[in-house]
């Protein structure tokens, strides 16, 4: 018989989480991600790993910073307003190549906005956060089995790469319960950091790489070699340096190993239609509302593409273009006032129509998806 429980999207990210090999969390209770505190402060210690309540969310991204240079896979979990905090410690992690996963749960903002209220407002301030324009990997779920799955991989990613990956889900997805049947879900294998194994010859250095895409090799802090954490510019040994030639080529590596890896880290669910005219683009609760009106207009006999976009940063430029190649439009649905993500898709298509259905306070129904794709230019 198969195996099912009821699970929300909060309770799938710690499982995933774990899963993965998580073996640090720290955070501080806010909602909507408290679920996620929760989940991982019971179920860490039960496995002789460490689950900690911090005193803010400036220290617990520190204390998970802390814990994923001994060498221990790490999360915390947050929403905006905590966010907000940690982004001084996230440019450290990038800048000191420290693998860890933060969890973000969107409600509706700015500044402490609305806590039990949805939204998806957060995607540019997430994707842009790092200072010179860095990318950082960012996966959003639509469901409760997607945050499992994309969780996994988040940890993938940032073990393999070296960096900091957000998880952005929303309200909704965070606290609506499912029906999961576990014997069907399905994850990655799983994918550790690099050690460093020495060579014999030449001395460790703490972000060395040959090509500017490659990923150094990790030495835990405290242990046998010498590691030079710093968040000021460096060169490849750690030494600090403001504009030395490696020091630059270090800054530039920091990008370069990302966006290289673009299309092999991209996750997208497509239902595609190649004499398709219109393609629906979404991510997070309001995929699962977009889904619905894409089976409505079909019903229909209108021919439609759909594309929830599970991966919104790197920007998946290749897949997307493939996808809107033959459309004459586009329709952005995104749960905030401006059309966040629609402002980086627009690029991508200079003088096509590129549209959005937005909504503030409350979640888009699928009747207005179905009305915008049907109006006229």
């Amino acid at each position: 018989m198969p195996s099912y429980k009821i699970r929300n999207g909060n309770q799938m990210i710690a499982e995933g989480a774990i899963a993965a090999g998580c073996r640090f969390f720290a955070g501080y209770p806010i909602t909507p991600a408290s679920g996620i505190y929760k989940s991982m402060i019971d179920e860490l210690p039960k496995r002789g790993d460490v689950a900690i309540s911090s005193p803010d969310e400036i220290s617990a991204l520190a204390f998970c910073v802390g814990a994923s240079q001994r060498g221990f896979k790490s999360m915390t979990a947050t929403s905006g307003p905590g966010f907000s905090l940690m982004v001084e410690t996230l440019q450290y992690a990038v800048m000191t190549e420290t693998p860890v996963v933060i969890a973000l749960v969107q409600r509706l903002g700015p500044s402490t906005g609305g806590a039990t209220q949805g939204g998806q407002g957060d995607a540019l301030f997430v994707g842009h956060s790092i200072a010179g324009g860095y990318t950082i990997p960012v996966f959003s779920p639509s469901t409760s089995t997607e945050a499992y799955e994309l969780t996994i991989h988040a940890f993938n990613v940032a073990e393999e790469l070296r960096t900091p990956v957000v998880i952005l889900t929303d309200k909704e997805v965070a606290m609506t319960s499912e029906n999961v049947d576990y014997e069907k879900l399905s994850g990655p294998e799983i994918t550790n950091r690099k050690w460093y194994s020495g060579d014999g010859e030449n001395r460790f250095k703490t972000y060395n790489f040959a090509k500017s895409e490659d990923v150094p090799e990790f030495a835990a802090v405290g242990g046998t070699e010498r590691v030079v954490v710093t968040g000021s510019a460096h060169e490849m040994s750690g030494r600090l340096q403001k504009n030395s030639p490696e020091t630059i080529e270090v800054l530039r590596h920091l990008n370069a190993k990302i966006t290289s890896r673009s299309d092999s880290i991209t996750r997208l669910q497509v239902d595609s239609d190649e004499r398709a005219e219109s393609v629906i683009m979404s991510y997070g609760i309001s995929a699962g509302t977009a889904k619905e009106a894409v089976l409505n207009l079909r019903q229909q006999g209108n021919r439609i593409s759909f594309c929830n976009l599970q991966t919104l940063f790197p920007i998946p430029e290749n897949e997307i273009s493939g996808i809107a190649a033959n459309a004459k439009q586009i329709l952005v649905v995104e749960e905030n006032m401006n059309g966040l993500y629609r402002s980086q898709i627009e690029k991508l298509f200079p003088g096509k129509r590129v549209r959005g259905v937005n909504g503030v306070g409350r979640m888009i129904t699928p009747g207005e998806i179905e009305n915008a794709a049907l109006a006229e230019s």
